[in-house]
């Protein structure tokens, strides 16, 4: 066993420091030079009209104006239909075991059509604890469950509100709009 030594260094913080009236003044300078270059930059680009000046940043009025983003983010999952119009899942557990927070619970029952074993009663995903990582995404082999950016009203008056169930994720499926999602992308870098 290596015998390890181990430094301490004890910090006693100055007079000034204790007092926080320098880091506060220090915090205000910060904020201060943000709000200038931000309204100079925006001064020099729209009154001047001098475009080699980079833009400022400019607040969104969520929900009236929505930021685009791109059409790959993964942002709200949703089941895949069936010509027929039945899920896609198969209920075969592999979304449920690889998620890493265990976020997703199915409910398997047996279907009476031959050619499919099983299918999920339920499939509820709680968004409080997903991380969007797409792992769902990969580990199906039917390709019944995706992540689009379609939706990103990610946001309810409740807890119960974020756990979206096996019917709200088929109207999803059923109301897909990734090709539109696409086109208003490509549209805005043209611009």
């Amino acid at each position: 066993m290596i015998d390890r030594k181990v430094i301490q260094k004890s910090y006693e913080p100055g007079f000034w420091e204790k007092i926080y009236y320098p880091e506060v003044f220090k915090g205000l300078c910060i904020t201060g030079w943000h709000f200038v270059r931000n309204m100079w930059s925006h001064t020099l680009r729209y009154v001047f009209h001098i475009k080699s000046v980079k833009p400022g940043f400019v607040t969104i009025q969520y929900p009236e104006e929505q930021r685009l983003i791109s059409p790959v983010a993964r942002m709200r999952h949703r089941l895949m239909l069936r010509p027929d119009g039945t899920v896609k899942c198969v209920a075969c557990m592999m979304c449920e075991t690889i998620c890493p927070d265990d976020c997703i619970h199915i409910t398997a029952a047996e279907r009476d059509d031959p050619t499919v074993e099983k299918y999920a009663i339920a499939f509820e995903i709680d968004l409080l604890r997903c991380c969007f990582c797409g792992y769902c995404v990969e580990a199906c082999p039917e390709d019944a469950i995706r992540m689009d950016a379609c939706y990103l009203d990610l946001a309810g008056w409740s807890r119960g509100a974020l756990v979206i169930d096996r019917e709200t994720m088929m109207s999803d499926g059923a109301l897909s709009r990734k090709f539109q999602v696409q086109k208003e992308f490509q549209e805005s870098i043209s611009r």
